[in-house]
């Protein structure tokens, strides 16, 4: 186990190598799969039955558009940007463990989440997005295959039943 000094030291370079890295950083840290010829219901659907396939459980369905819905007139907005948004949470034991193992600051990855989305006004796209865990460690890199590989299932899925990718 690293010592203080060495978690300090180690800290201190990521920081800088983000600083460094700038936009580019801020590109990668979002990851979208737009999918067009569907809805939000179904695709919905697919990311959990995608999610529990992987011996996962969904622990959280939080209804994100209600929320701003809610909220909007105290923001002086009217509405939500979205006809519709959900955000689904799960969480691997495994990988939480691993992560832990290397960090346990890695705690803050923990549970993984994914949104599903159609902006208003087009009904006709459902986005899928979630953060990169990033690259730091072995734990961060299976945990970024992980949604990928759900992103990947959903839209396979999608496809088999006529739907594509949005372009």
């Amino acid at each position: 186990m690293p010592s203080d000094r060495g978690k300090r030291w180690r800290r201190r370079l990521l920081a800088l190598a983000c600083c460094l890295s700038g936009v580019a950083a801020a590109a990668e840290d979002v990851v979208a799969e737009r999918l067009a010829g569907t809805d939000f219901r179904t695709v919905h659907e697919l990311l959990v039955e995608s999610i529990e396939a992987e011996g996962l459980r969904v622990r959280e369905v939080i209804p994100f558009n209600a929320m701003l819905e809610r909220t909007a007139p105290a923001f002086g907005r009217v509405g939500s940007p979205f006809a519709e948004a959900e955000i689904v949470q799960f969480c691997s034991s495994a990988l939480a463990w691993q992560m832990l193992g290397e960090d346990p600051e890695q705690i803050a990855l923990c549970p993984m989440s994914i949104a599903v989305f159609v902006p208003r006004g087009e009904a006709a796209v459902v986005t899928l997005v979630y953060r990169s865990p990033g690259q730091a460690s072995a734990g961060r890199l299976a945990a970024g295959r992980l949604l990928r590989r759900l992103l990947d299932q959903v839209g396979e899925a999608l496809r088999q039943r006529g739907g594509q990718p949005a372009q």
